[in-house]
């Protein structure tokens, strides 16, 4: 094209309209990334906002555990002799404080032990009820040199602000080598209607 050739005004009307759409193009873009970020703001603030506390807060205040290998009696009770079996057991005993920090009573009905492996498999087990608990020191009179009050199971009611202290066991069919070399080792406290809340361990785990 030649230095003194001139657009017609039907190109310079194109090209103005080209201009004109790059540009519209360009703030639809911008409109809809801030779009985006305050959707994204507004529905991290209603997240937050909507998150509530634990119903109850609380403490593992001691663990400790007694594994052992069992074998059973050789005879039975006429003096008749008898297939002796043996089977490995790991009693887990927690010492825990427990606060209601709601306006509402809270019930708790059940408590978990839980222990991970270091393939991330999960053994859990109830802890016993007051009466069970009991009877455990009954059967293993070697520990009761250990004997705290009892945390009961047995739907227990927390009253709004009370703060309670307790010991519970539970029992792991379980040999102690698992047990020793177990990735970690937690409790979850089931209140009805609630969710749940887990507790772990702040100090180290100790046999007996």
């Amino acid at each position: 094209m030649s230095l003194l050739q001139q657009n017609s005004p039907q190109q310079l009307d194109d090209a103005a309209r080209g201009e004109s759409l790059t540009k519209g193009s360009s703030h639809v873009v911008w409109a809809t990334i801030a779009a985006t970020v305050l959707v994204s703001f507004a529905i991290a603030i209603y997240v937050i906002a909507g998150e509530k506390p634990p119903v109850a807060s609380g403490e593992i205040l001691e663990v400790w555990a007694h594994p052992m290998h069992s074998v059973t009696a050789a005879f039975d009770a006429n003096g008749s002799a008898m297939s002796q079996t043996s089977f490995d057991q790991v009693l887990v005993f927690a010492r825990v404080r427990l606060h209601n920090q709601t306006k509402h009573p809270l019930f708790l009905h059940q408590i978990l032990t839980n222990v991970t492996h270091p393939d991330g498999s999960i053994d859990s087990s109830y802890a016993t009820s007051a009466s069970q608990y009991e009877r455990v020191f009954l059967a293993y009179p070697d520990l009761a040199q250990w004997k705290a009050p009892a945390l009961s199971t047995d739907d227990f009611t927390l009253e709004p602000g009370q703060t309670v202290e307790g010991t519970f066991v539970s029992s792991f069919r379980m040999a102690r080598e698992p047990w020793d070399t177990r990735k970690a080792l937690d409790f979850t406290f089931n209140f009805r209607y609630q969710k749940p809340v887990k507790l772990a361990p702040t100090a180290a785990v100790t046999d007996r």
